[in-house]
């Protein structure tokens, strides 16, 4: 074996001091043999596997796969846990907790003798935070997701994870769907191991890591339970022994270039709007300056041309036998919308990767002159109503609400919302714009995904499918709909989504990246003056810090004290 670069984990395991005996005898009570501490690189597998975590429950599994590809590589692997963040049962949101996993991720890998990292990741919030952290010790990474569930199925009907508890929901409360109907339809939506099959946030985030090059090609769609996942996991863990012996940090790879070309995939693939608030937060712990005109002016004019669910008809199950993201990524780059020379964790750069990926399936995956929708990406709204910015979904809105002028009905909390929006005697109609308060980081507190309200079980049963909805929340990126989101400053915050009222009059203008509330200058300041903060619902805490360090959403919503890069280091000796 030639002679190796002395790397991070020597400053535990190397030499015959007392600490060096320590570090070394505690880690053998594993059964390790001498040779595993003769400087080979030290590999962490982070682990956001729970059974409480029902998208990431077979990652134990894939760490194996890790693992062999690590020994192979002459690495010597470790697994550790940290906290994991499931979308579908934690309580008030997991977006709350994303930052707290971040902070995690980021002492476990300073604070341990680890080279480089693998990140299992899988649900929505586990990706960015595992990401973030990582991004702060800038040591050399690999992401790799746990890959989407099979498509659903019920009744002989494709069913895709969320999409269709929306859709049904509202079928039940317009009384064309029993509860019983809906009630059986749930085993058929969830049949195998893996994340949310829709382009919800889960694959958008997985299109992001491939997009952005820190995964390996094909990351973003192949099946949790198809073997060839466990052969990408493999083929990660040799890779990752390879990019610590060329010493090719996080930043080598996540640069602005990097950021620029997972905006315009998220534009063609019709990704989520939390996207938006992620991929801002990792740029910013990296050291990219990434902010809300970047998402504008790059995503825009990018068209959709991924017809899945929400924006369309298909699952991740058909994207992947289509081509899957290689094949999408060549379309853009061969229309000039991809910088060709960014680097990715596989070797090479991204136009070498994708250069001859076919196209297997041009119903999943559309010719550019012939997209799901002509200007996908996410729309950037500004106006007095959102100074800061707001944003929208083109590829799941109703086209003809794209333009609108509405009076407004607004509910001041979620529950509010719950309260009042089925009462008959609800002052609203199809024209009106539904505004929801106090739902943003720091007034749920956490930004919960509630933005995408559901409509008035009136107006379901006359034949209304959509509405404009305006609100400082998220929404699931399984989700569709007129819903403009992420409205910064928030309500919470004094911004002026907190003095609408009732009646007043909304204007949307999406081509021309507008949302004004049409009320005078002196009413407002009236307003402002007469309106006093709302209680912020904290516990205690960790929730009492993130209510105090929060950015907003147009920041990514991590904590002041958490942007920018710290790098790894090697800390004290701890005896």
């Amino acid at each position: 074996m030639s002679e190796r670069r002395k790397l991070r984990s020597a400053a535990w395991f190397g030499g015959a001091g007392k600490n060096a005996f320590m570090y070394r005898s505690w880690m053998k009570n594993q059964g390790l043999p001498d040779d595993m501490f003769d400087g080979r690189p030290v590999i962490g597998i982070c682990n956001t596997w729970s059974e409480l975590t029902p998208c990431n429950a077979h990652l134990r599994n894939l760490a194996d796969h890790v693992k062999r590809g690590v020994y192979e590589a002459g690495g010597m692997p470790v697994e550790f846990p940290v906290m994991s963040l499931g979308e579908s049962n934690m309580r008030p949101t997991a977006m709350l907790f994303r930052n707290l996993a971040s902070m995690d991720v980021e002492e476990s890998i300073r604070s341990n003798p680890i080279d480089g990292v693998i990140l299992l990741v899988g649900c929505d919030k586990t990706t960015p935070a595992l990401l973030m952290g990582a991004a702060s010790c800038n040591l050399p990474t690999i992401a790799v997701s746990g890959g989407p569930m099979l498509n659903g199925n019920f009744r002989g009907q494709t069913i895709g994870s969320g999409t269709h508890v929306w859709k049904f929901h509202e079928e039940v409360k317009a009384g064309r769907m029993s509860v019983e109907d809906f009630l059986a339809a749930e085993q058929g939506q969830s049949r195998s191991a893996g994340s949310c099959m829709t382009m919800g946030t889960a694959s958008t985030m997985a299109s992001m890591v491939e997009a952005l090059g820190i995964g390996l090609p094909d990351n973003a769609a192949i099946p949790a339970v198809d073997s060839r996942r466990g052969v990408l996991a493999q083929l990660a863990g040799r890779r990752i022994v390879e990019l610590v012996e060329q010493d090719v940090p996080m930043s080598r790879i996540l640069t602005h270039a990097a950021f620029e070309n997972a905006i315009r995939v998220n534009g063609a693939i019709g990704g989520s709007t939390n996207a938006v608030i992620h991929l801002i937060a990792i740029a910013r712990r990296i050291g990219v300056d990434l902010d809300l005109g970047d998402w504008d002016r790059l995503g825009r004019d990018v068209p959709t041309i991924v017809d899945l669910m929400p924006s369309g008809r298909f699952l991740m199950e058909d994207f992947y036998y289509a081509g899957g993201l290689r094949t999408v990524m060549r379309m853009l780059d061969e229309a000039g919308l991809l910088n060709r020379d960014a680097e990715t964790v596989a070797g090479g750069t991204i136009a070498e990767i994708v250069k001859d990926a076919p196209n297997y399936n041009t119903e999943v995956i559309r010719p550019l002159d012939r997209p799901l929708t002509e200007n996908g990406g996410i729309a950037v709204l500004r106006g007095n109503l959102a100074p800061d910015g707001a944003v929208i979904k083109p590829s799941a809105a109703t086209p003809k609400l794209m333009q609108h002028r509405g009076r407004a009905v607004v509910f001041e909390s979620i529950e509010d919302y719950h309260a009042r929006i089925d009462d008959p005697e609800l002052d609203i109609d199809a024209d009106c714009v539904m505004v929801l308060k106090n739902c943003g980081p720091r007034g749920y507190p956490g930004m919960a995904e509630v933005g995408n309200m559901a409509l008035p079980a009136k107006l379901l049963k006359q034949g209304v499918s959509d509405m404009v909805r305006i609100s400082d929340a998220r929404m699931s990126g399984t989700a569709y709909g007129t819903v403009v989101l992420h409205t910064a400053p928030e309500a919470a915050s004094g911004g002026t989504l907190a003095l609408v009222q009732d009646g007043d009059m909304i204007e949307l203008d999406v081509a021309g990246r507008r949302l004004e509330l049409l009320v005078d200058d002196h009413e407002l300041a009236a307003r402002r003056k007469a309106w006093s903060a709302p209680p912020v619902p904290s516990g205690g805490g960790y929730q009492s810090l993130f209510v105090e360090r929060v950015l907003q959403a147009d920041q990514g919503c991590d904590f002041d004290f958490l942007v920018g890069r710290r790098d790894a280091g090697i800390p004290r000796h701890s005896h």
